[in-house]
């Protein structure tokens, strides 16, 4: 690891962009320690695995992606979750929009700039909404726990409404969001890796001590008396555990080979006949988008029923879609399965492929080109699909099997899959094969040991 540290070292250009990556990811971490003015930190994260009813909701999905600023009640509360939702609409509204589509297409620079403004835009509409729930919810926990929002800000009001309070969290919290949004911006243009997913990988990352801490406590090595957690099942999680990461490296680099071949052309005076390429069809073409949709949309109910409380319908369903139930399980399944279809259909054009081979003079051996060509590629993406789509759902649903067969909490099971691994596993090797190509246009070895990150 050394020797490649040593490499790195070497390339000037490569080493200011890692320089320059880690400075700004550790100011996305100072302000995860900053509180809102007006709330008092300490006292809201001893109380907000409380507040929610120790069940899973979407603020608890938030507080993950934000590494605990969220349940801290900082300035970066809100991560980068609202430009991430963002994103994933302005793709759809893409997809579905075919005068956007073709502006796109025609003038991609241009179409580029108009969507990152619109992407900021929703950002920024997102961030108020999300800011202004989340006062409302530190409103209700400050109810039956005093102390966690100053008085001074409630006692300014309009017709009993708080407003400096609501203003402040808003405008606090909105402007923390469009601070990481630039930061990411930053490091995509001016260091190694994509901004935005390096800043939630460090926030999922910063969750690891506590894991261990947790892990440390419920083994009770001070006591004589038995933790509640044995010595086999840690060997069970660290079996289980790399087991899941190198399933997950194998779909997320999987690919199924599409062969081509090309038709014999006329160079000067002499005639060549075409190489032999192929096309890599993604198994894991939608990513953790499905993940991310599917929990928001089953998610979304329990949030509402820790506002409204039990003993009505909406609690009702509240309940029924619990997080761990056997009906959340199903729906979450079918879900995943059913968002992947959807995602992959809205981004993967086989027409568009299928005419630019007919361009080239590309065809696959035995179909013929045009229309045949294209529904030989949306039926080989269709089967490959339903092979991810079955994995992502079971990816998904492991830490509730983990913690319910082994008895393992929330804040350790985790790891164990769901979208915190997956964007873990992609961000890690998206990051390394940027320093690979960097090291290789220097001439240099790869990073790793063969020289080169290959996919399966």
């Amino acid at each position: 690891m050394l020797k490649q540290i040593a490499r790195i070292a070497q390339v000037p250009e490569l080493w200011s962009k890692i320089v320059f990556t880690l400075l700004m990811l550790i100011v996305c971490r100072v302000g995860g320690f900053i509180p809102v003015p007006g709330i008092n930190g300490e006292i809201a994260v001893s109380f907000f695995r409380h507040a929610t009813g120790g069940g899973q909701n979407l603020f608890q999905m938030v507080d993950i992606f934000s590494g605990g600023a969220f349940s801290q009640m900082t300035v970066i509360a809100l991560g980068v979750v609202p430009y991430i939702s963002a994103s994933i609409i302005m793709q759809l509204v893409v997809a579905i929009w075919p005068s956007f589509q073709r502006e796109i297409k025609e003038n991609s620079e241009q179409g580029r700039r108009k969507m990152n403004k619109y992407t900021r835009y929703l950002t920024v509409g997102l961030s108020i909404i999300q800011a202004a729930l989340f006062a409302k919810y530190a409103l209700q926990i400050n109810i039956s726990h005093p102390g966690i929002v100053a008085g001074e800000l409630l006692d300014v009001q309009i017709a009993g409404f708080p407003w400096l309070f609501y203003m402040i969290i808003v405008s606090t919290m909105t402007t923390g969001t469009m601070f990481l949004m630039w930061i990411g911006e930053q490091i995509t243009d001016k260091g190694i890796g994509n901004g935005m997913s390096l800043i939630i990988t460090i926030g999922i990352l910063s969750q690891i001590p506590t894991a261990f801490g947790l892990i440390f406590q419920q083994l009770n090595l001070d006591s004589q008396e038995p933790g509640q957690m044995a010595f086999t099942s840690i060997l069970v999680l660290a079996a289980l555990f790399v087991a899941v990461t190198i399933a997950t490296i194998m779909i997320i680099q999987g690919y199924r080979r599409i062969p081509l071949q090309h038709a014999r052309r006329v160079v000067g005076m002499r005639e060549t006949q075409g190489g032999t390429s192929y096309i890599p069809l993604k198994v894991n073409y939608a990513g953790v988008v499905p993940v991310i949709f599917a929990s928001a949309l089953l998610m979304f109910p329990a949030t509402l029923g820790t506002f409204v409380g039990r003993g009505n319908w909406l609690g009702d369903i509240a309940l029924w879609l619990s997080p761990g139930s056997s009906l959340h399980l199903v729906f979450y399944v079918v879900l995943i399965i059913l968002f992947t279809y959807f995602w992959t259909a809205t981004q993967f054009r086989p027409d568009q492929i299928a005419s630019d081979m007919k361009k080239n003079g590309a065809f696959i051996p035995g179909v013929r080109q045009g229309k045949p060509t294209q529904d030989y590629l949306e039926h080989s993406m269709n089967s490959i699909t339903l092979i991810g789509a079955v994995f992502l759902a079971l990816l998904a649903i492991l830490p509730t099997m983990v913690g319910h067969f082994l008895g393992v909490p929330q804040t350790i099971s985790y790891f164990f899959g769901g979208t915190a691994l997956l964007i873990l596993v992609g961000v890690v090797l998206d990051t390394m094969k940027q320093v690979e190509s960097h090291l290789l246009m220097k001439r240099y070895d790869g990073f790793m040991k063969s020289g080169k990150v290959r996919g399966r």
